[in-house]
C-alpha cells in the first residue's frame, strides 16, 4: 500500500463526490434543517436558563447523526459497483494501485464525505456552547464519538458495495444495516423484553379518605399545615386495609444488552453526563442513558406502597443514582460496529482484489 497511491485516489473519489451542484444543495438543505431545529431548540428550552446550551447541543448533535444516518449510505453504497457499473474500475486496477488501495481510498472520501455534514453543523454547535451549560468534556466526546459513528457508516456502504454486484441492491442493503442498528435494536429490545415477563406481588395501603369531612384532612408526615396546604396536624391518619394484587412485568434486564450497537445508545453512553442539582440529566444525552442504564435493573419480585407514610425525597433513587451504580456499554456496541465494518471492508476487498477468479453473472469489468 502506497501513501501517495492512496492520496490519488482519495482526491480522484472525493472530487467525484463533490463536483456536482447537487451536493452543494444537499449541504445548503441540510445547513436549513439545522438552523430551524436550533430555532426550534432555544424556544423549547428557553426556560432552562443555565442549562440551556447544553439541552440545545445534544439536541443538534443528535439531528445530525439522525441526517447523516438518513443521508451517507446513499454517498457510499455504491462507491465500488458503481465505478464497475461505469466501466472506471478496471481502469484504476490496470494501474500500480492495489486493491487495499483502491478500498481505503474509497473509504476515506466517503468518511470525509459525511464529515462534511458535521462542518456544516459547527456553526449552531458553537451558538449553542456560548449558550452557556454545555461540559468541555461533554462537547469533546460527544463529537469524537459522532465522528467515529460516520466513518462506521461509511466504511459499511463502501464494503457492501464491494460484496453485492447492483448498486441500486448494494444502497439498499446498507439502509437496511444501519436501519437495523438504529430501528432494529430498539424493536428487538422492546419485543423480547415485553415477551420474557415475571410476576411481582404488589401490596398497597391508601388513606381512608371517606373517613374525612370537607377540607379538615391531616398531615402527612413531614408535612406542616400551611396556607397554601390547610391540613390539620392533629388529627390522625385513618389507613386502609392492606392489599395485595400480583401482575407480570416485562424483563429488559435479560435484552438491554441489545441497545449497545445502536449508534444514538452509544454516543449517549460514552458522553459524560452533567446532573442538575436534584440528580437529574441536563442534555439528551443523559437521559437517553438513564433510560438505557435503568432498563438494567431487574424488577424487584416485590413491591410495598404505604400511602400512610410515602417515601420521602431522599429515599427516591434519581437518575444520577442510576447511572452510577449501572455498567456502560458505548465500548461494545462501538467494538461491535467496527468489527462489523471491518469485516464487510475485509470481504469487499476480497471480492474486489484482482486477477478475480469468479464474478457475479453480468457484471462488467470494463
Amino acid at each position: 500500500m502506497s501513501g501517495q497511491r492512496l492520496a490519488t485516489i482519495f482526491r480522484l473519489e472525493l472530487t467525484q463526490r463533490t463536483r456536482s451542484v447537487a451536493w452543494y444543495v444537499l449541504l445548503g438543505v441540510f445547513a436549513c434543517l439545522l438552523l430551524l431545529v436550533t430555532v426550534l431548540s432555544f424556544l423549547a428550552f428557553g426556560g432552562l436558563r443555565d442549562q440551556q446550551g447544553s439541552a440545545v447541543f445534544s439536541t443538534i448533535v443528535y439531528i445530525t447523526l439522525l441526517l447523516i444516518v438518513l443521508v451517507s449510505p446513499t454517498l457510499s453504497g455504491n462507491s465500488i459497483n458503481g465505478d464497475r457499473d461505469a466501466a472506471t474500475l478496471a481502469p484504476v486496477q490496470v494501474t500500480l494501485a492495489t486493491t487495499g488501495d483502491i478500498l481505503l481510498g474509497k473509504f476515506l472520501a466517503a468518511w470525509v464525505t459525511g464529515l462534511a455534514f458535521v462542518a456544516v453543523s459547527v456553526p449552531f454547535l458553537v451558538i449553542a456552547t456560548l449558550a452557556g451549560g454545555a461540559n468541555a468534556a461533554t462537547i469533546a466526546v460527544s463529537l469524537a464519538v459522532l465522528v467515529i459513528e460516520v466513518g462506521v457508516i461509511a466504511a459499511i456502504g463502501v464494503g457492501l458495495s464491494g460484496i453485492l454486484a447492483r448498486p441500486l441492491f448494494s444502497v439498499a442493503t446498507t439502509y437496511l444495516v444501519v436501519a437495523s442498528l438504529v430501528i432494529g435494536t430498539l424493536i428487538g429490545f422492546g419485543l423480547l423484553g415485553a415477551t420474557m415477563r415475571t410476576e411481582q406481588v404488589n401490596t398497597y395501603r391508601s388513606l381512608d379518605w371517606e373517613a374525612y369531612q370537607g377540607d379538615d384532612f391531616p398531615c402527612m408526615p413531614g408535612e406542616e399545615p400551611s396556607e397554601s396546604y390547610p391540613c390539620n396536624d392533629e388529627k390522625p391518619l385513618e389507613c386502609g386495609e392492606w392489599e395485595t394484587y400480583v401482575n407480570e412485568v416485562p424483563r429488559f434486564d435479560r435484552v438491554w444488552w441489545i441497545l449497545a450497537a445502536n449508534p444514538f445508545v452509544i454516543l449517549a453512553d460514552a458522553t459524560p453526563t452533567t446532573f442538575d442539582r436534584s440528580g437529574y440529566p441536563v442534555d439528551l444525552f443523559g437521559q437517553i442513558k438513564a433510560g438505557v442504564r435503568m432498563a438494567q435493573e431487574t424488577p424487584e419480585a416485590e413491591t410495598s406502597y404505604d400511602e400512610c407514610s410515602p417515601p420521602t425525597v431522599e429515599e427516591n433513587r434519581t437518575p444520577e443514582d442510576i447511572i452510577g451504580e449501572t455498567t456502560p456499554s458505548w465500548f461494545v456496541g462501538l467494538g461491535l460496529q467496527v468489527l462489523l465494518a471491518a469485516g464487510l471492508l475485509w470481504w469487499a476487498w476480497a471480492r474486489t482484489r484482482t486477477p478475480a477468479r469468479t464474478l457475479p453473472p453480468g457484471t462488467r469489468i470494463a
